[in-house]
């Protein structure tokens, strides 16, 4: 469809190493995802709005996912002194969530019925989750959750969409997706 050659290009202009849009029906979700969220590996568990258990029931946001009907997926990936390259990973992830954002800024201007951001690990808009000092989330409209606090295999997801999940020795590969609906007649 030229709507999702035009988004994914748009994508890929902007910086992401691939891009493809896959109907919802293809996203392999997991509950037992939670389980790996509540291990609290990453540190985010009760400590950012859109990490669980604040980001909701998982059964519910499974629910939300799949009451889409399109998810247009994007990676990028950064390269890494070796895999023990700390600073080379933080660098990646910020090149990724300038990508996550300027995606956002494009998509909102696109006439979508609804739609829905998620990305790679816990929100980082704000250099300091208001979680952490026991305020509301201050931008609700602009927080992001990750893939994973709506229980989708990211592995599996990057394989439905034509991905890899993993792109080589010394590299680390981030994800995010927009899940949307639209009118296929305004197109």
């Amino acid at each position: 469809m030229e709507f999702f050659d035009r988004l994914t290009g748009t994508a890929l202009a902007l910086g992401a190493y691939r891009a493809a849009v896959i109907p919802v029906s293809d996203v392999e979700t997991d509950r037992s995802f939670r389980t790996l969220c509540e291990q609290n590996v990453c540190g985010n568990y009760g400590k950012n709005h859109m990490c669980p258990p604040d980001a909701g029931d998982i059964d519910e946001l499974i629910g939300v996912l799949r009451s889409f009907k399109y998810i247009f997926v994007y990676q990028s990936v950064g390269t890494l002194e070796d895999s023990f390259d700390i600073e080379g990973m933080a660098e990646a992830a910020k090149n990724h969530r300038a990508l996550m954002m300027n995606i956002i800024g494009e998509c909102n201007k696109i006439q979508f019925k609804r739609r829905l951001y998620l990305g790679a690990g816990g929100c980082t808009l704000c250099e300091v989750c208001a979680k952490r000092t026991n305020e509301k989330c201050r931008h609700p409209d602009r927080a992001v959750p990750s893939l994973e606090a709506y229980g989708v295999n990211v592995s599996a997801l990057a394989k439905a969409a034509g991905m890899k999940y993993i792109n080589g020795q010394n590299t680390v590969t981030y994800f995010g997706a927009v899940l949307f609906d639209f009118d296929d007649e305004k197109l």
